[in-house]
């Protein structure tokens, strides 16, 4: 586990494809495609006629999902979700797809992104009588739907979406229709990609590859889209709120080979590292990355600056979520575990290590140190990202602020912790140009306070932690 980077969020698919014999594996490929986003939990729901079939479980993709399982799961629509939690516990109770049988039948609902006011919501509809069987902000929406059910799905939809705040792309999936819904500011990604039988809504356009699907567009701020019969219709519920798609997605989540909100992805990281050697240029024999979140913008840096780009940093990719620290010394290893230095390229040199980002400072402190005990005569830290200094409230899991290093330090004493010859980071203003090539509106609240609406003032995300425990050996 790497404490110093900020966590994913979730990712979802939707396909619509009536007739497709193996809808279920199709919702896996994608899945598999989003790992990245999630890897916490996993989970299927298909519909036939309004009828769902789930299954979901803790654990990477691949682990969750057997052929026997995905046989199963039969179907003319799916959804899925994999999932890090950023509401509620990690307990399979959890995890997504939630499915809510109401008046009118079933829903399935996978939620990327996380509510601001959900603990308002949930506390009043408990009051009035409404059980909850999850800690997750997403069964705030589901419940929703399920109480203005009787209005038709559509209307139900809608007037749920009015009472929720808050990031979130959804996907739903009830009678015959496949809905995808992405909040009014846009924080959270949502897109749209064309097969032979039908549609594909998900996270990120780098899924559509693996489907064979052919990217369409992206999902507007605010707008909700209804897949059925297999054409789609567009509703705008709200077309007036501040524009703010989040700007880590461009950092550090989002896979480099997909495109978000038509900018792409590998793009906007390559600005950012050219960016980042314009403002911070310093001389040196070799640019290296801390693979692979800062592979791109150390590419960027070196052509930029001249100077070669080289591998200094090998990354072990076998050293999974699940790897045991049993002890301190296990602790203090677990760096050396993931990333082994190539001493006979950084031996003798002045190296340039470029990293996305810095929340806490303990892991790149200890790649510095790796550095110079194989002989690097410089290292002078590159981030292609500001400073982190305020916690995120729309679905990634920053910790408290008084633990982000950017938010008690000066870059100068962020600079002597983790024993760089020099350390510079890319401003916020470069951020935003280096992901503005087609006007791209980013949320920076993690960087400078400036959140795009209100946000809960106790500062706690987690909140509906209480009352029982799931334990799953």
């Amino acid at each position: 586990m790497n404490l110093d980077k900020l966590r994913e969020e979730c990712g979802v698919i939707g396909i619509y494809a009536p007739g497709e014999e193996k809808i279920s594996r199709l919702a896996y490929y994608g899945l598999h495609a989003l790992q990245h986003r999630g890897q916490e939990s996993a989970g299927i729901a298909v519909n036939t006629d309004g009828h769902i079939m789930y299954y979901k479980e803790m654990g990477l993709v691949q682990e969750v999902f057997n052929d026997t399982v995905i046989e199963r799961l039969n179907g003319d629509i799916a959804i899925g979700h994999v999932r890090y939690s950023t509401t509620g516990e990690s307990y399979v109770t959890n995890a997504q797809p939630l499915v809510v049988h109401y008046k009118g039948g079933a829903i399935a609902l996978a939620h990327n992104g996380n509510l601001v006011n959900a603990s308002e919501i949930r506390e009043k509809m408990q009051d009035d009588g409404t059980i909850f069987q999850t800690s997750i902000d997403s069964e705030v929406i589901a419940t929703l739907i399920a109480k203005y059910g009787k209005l038709g799905i559509e209307e139900a939809i809608k007037k749920a979406l009015k009472e929720i705040k808050g990031a979130y792309a959804l996907v739903i999936t009830c009678e015959n229709k496949l809905v995808g819904i992405r909040d009014p500011h846009g924080l959270r990604p949502l897109c749209i990609g064309k097969t032979d039988k039908g549609y594909v809504l998900s996270s990120e356009s780098c899924a559509f590859n693996v489907l064979d699907a052919t990217f369409v567009r992206d999902v507007l701020p605010g707008e909700m889209v209804i897949i059925e019969d297999n054409n789609i219709t567009s509703i705008m519920y709200e077309e007036n709120a501040k524009k703010a798609l989040c700007s880590f997605e461009f950092v550090y989540f989002a896979r480099p080979d997909s495109t978000i909100d038509e900018q792409s992805v590998y793009i906007s990281r390559k600005n950012a590292g050219k960016l980042l050697a314009k403002e911070h240029p310093v001389e040196a024999d070799m640019v290296i990355a801390v693979p692979d979140s800062g592979t791109v913008a150390a590419i960027g840096y070196a052509e930029e600056s001249k100077i070669p780009f080289g591998e200094g940093l090998i990354k072990n990719r076998y050293v999974g979520r699940t790897f045991i620290q049993p002890d301190q010394k296990m602790r203090e290893r677990s760096v050396r575990l993931k990333l082994n230095v190539l001493k006979e390229n950084v031996e003798g040199k002045r190296i340039i290590m470029v990293d996305d980002s810095i929340v806490r400072g303990t892991t790149s402190g200890k790649i510095v140190a790796l550095l110079k005990n194989a002989g690097a005569k410089e290292v002078h830290v590159r981030v292609s990202s500001p400073p982190v200094k305020y916690s995120c409230y729309f679905g990634i899991d920053t910790p408290e602020t008084k633990k982000l290093v950017g938010s008690e330090n000066s870059i100068e004493e962020i600079r002597k912790m983790i024993g760089a010859d020099s350390l510079g980071y890319l401003t916020i203003d470069g951020l935003i140009k280096s992901a503005d090539e087609v006007n791209t509106n980013l949320c920076t609240a993690c960087f400078n306070g400036n959140y795009p609406m209100d946000v809960p003032k106790n500062a706690n995300k987690y909140l509906f932690d209480k009352g029982c425990t799931d334990i799953r050996l």
